[in-house]
């Protein structure tokens, strides 16, 4: 299966705590590889809330979904 991966963190007190935008990527890339899945490509928001999906990777991410 063809996957995408989508990282994203709020703030630098986020990315210290282990939740980075590379420690993410990994654990992502991890699961991906375990479960046979192809990585197509990577999303990365940086400094951006999860309460909106006003969030350029992810609405960029979205749109190439639905292609």
């Amino acid at each position: 299966m063809k996957v995408a991966l989508y990282a994203r963190v709020s703030s630098e007190k986020q990315a210290e705590k282990d939740l980075s935008i590379s420690a993410q990527l990994k654990s992502l890339r991890q699961y991906a590889l375990h479960n046979n899945h192809t990585v197509t490509k990577e999303y990365i928001d940086e400094a951006e809330s999860g309460r909106s999906i006003d969030r350029p990777s992810f609405k960029q991410m979205i749109a190439s979904a639905r292609q």
